[in-house]
């Protein structure tokens, strides 16, 4: 059986045969971790696409001397060049090779870059191929949500493991429930965090993407907490709010408004479903209580080897869903100068529901 990285470099010679293009120079580090597995600071990879019979013995991986090792024991399918510019070594020999046609990833490469490569190459094209990688990441295999499984079950560990030690309490600050939060992370299988985590205490709440600060907890404050984390490069991402002591009228008008908002959300995730109509299944929610103005931002957004790529879910955006495409559904409602809500959680679209990979209650917690 192929590994998954050779099943991938396949799917992706499709869509260059698609192009008509012979070959992809590969210089983003995350589209060459999916493509090969090699996980190095610098690297590109040439992908051969001319024909099917031997487009993989002539696939090659170029890294500079400090990877001699890491590259032998991460990619042993592939030959591996060593050189440290990587980009230009490759493109050189697709053109010793005959190649005629080399695609490039233009949503990355510089114009410095770019003019680099057009001054050593006099007998090959250079065509923009942006996106062709990424297009395949949209729709996760069964290896990647395993590892999104267990990302974000660490998150989901350390926020149990918060709660239970009393680690969201008045008199702590914002900075102190963050950094204990992402430490938890690490104790319950994290290979670090997704993003810098969110605490966002009181009237910061209502700040969607807030920075945690000294700010001190206390009571009648919802207490916002996003936060990720990072396994074998795969980013989990979840929101929950919770409140010290009784909800206020407001604040549980609020926090149910937003619970409602959030499941209209997940329910309209399906194969085939444009992204606007799910953004807008949950928005209608919010909208018919009065509040369309205080849901600031779009429903969600893939998640994967970032924290942040296709498919985006909002308003404005274009284009359908994908079974195994894996996305987050988070609205909000926010109160500037008082506080708000956002529900966030990670999951895959399938048929004929989705798979919920977020397992803390929703329902509100009363600290």
């Amino acid at each position: 059986m192929p590994a998954i990285e050779e099943t991938r470099r396949d799917a992706l010679r499709t869509l260059l045969a698609e192009a008509e293009i012979d070959a992809l120079l590969v210089t983003d580090l995350l589209n060459v971790r999916y493509l090969t597995g090699f996980t190095g600071s610098n690297a590109a990879l040439l992908v051969d696409a001319r024909d099917e019979a031997g487009a993989e013995d002539r696939t090659l991986l170029c890294t500079d001397g400090r990877y001699l090792t890491q590259s032998a024991e991460q990619v042993p399918d592939l030959a591996v060049e060593i050189d440290r510019s990587s980009a230009l070594r490759l493109a050189t020999l697709a053109q010793d090779a005959g190649l005629r046609r080399l695609g490039f990833e233009s949503q990355v490469v510089t114009v410095d870059q770019y003019s680099a490569l057009s001054a050593h190459l006099s007998d090959i094209e250079l065509r923009r191929a942006g996106g062709l990688v990424e297009r395949l990441r949209e729709v996760k295999d069964e290896h990647e949500i395993a590892l999104l499984r267990d990302a974000c079950r660490a998150a989901d560990e350390a926020l149990a493991a918060l709660l239970a030690e009393g680690g969201i309490r008045r008199g702590r600050t914002e900075l102190e429930v963050a950094r204990r939060l992402e430490w938890l992370m690490l104790e319950h299988g994290a290979d670090g965090i997704s993003f810098e985590t969110i605490v966002a205490a009181g009237a910061n709440s209502a700040v969607p993407h807030h920075r945690p600060t000294d700010a001190v907890l206390a009571t009648g404050d919802f207490v916002k907490l996003d936060f990720g984390a990072l396994v074998r490069g795969y980013h989990s991402d979840m929101t929950r709010t919770v409140v010290l002591g009784e909800p206020s009228a407001w604040q549980q008008e609020i926090y149910d408004l937003v619970a409602r908002a959030q499941a209209a959300g997940r329910v309209a995730l399906s194969p085939g479903a444009a992204v606007a109509d799910v953004d807008a299944a949950a928005r209608a929610v919010i909208a018919e209580a009065g509040y369309e103005e205080l849901f600031l931002h779009g429903l969600g957004h893939g998640v994967g080897l970032q924290i942040h790529e296709a498919p985006g879910i909002g308003a404005n955006a274009t284009g359908t869903l994908s079974s195994g495409a894996t996305v987050t559904v988070e609205p909000g409602v926010y109160f500037a100068g008082r506080g708000g809500v956002r529900i966030e959680d990670t999951l895959v679209v399938r048929e004929p529901g989705p798979e919920l990979l977020t397992l803390t209650t929703k329902d509100l917690v009363v600290i």
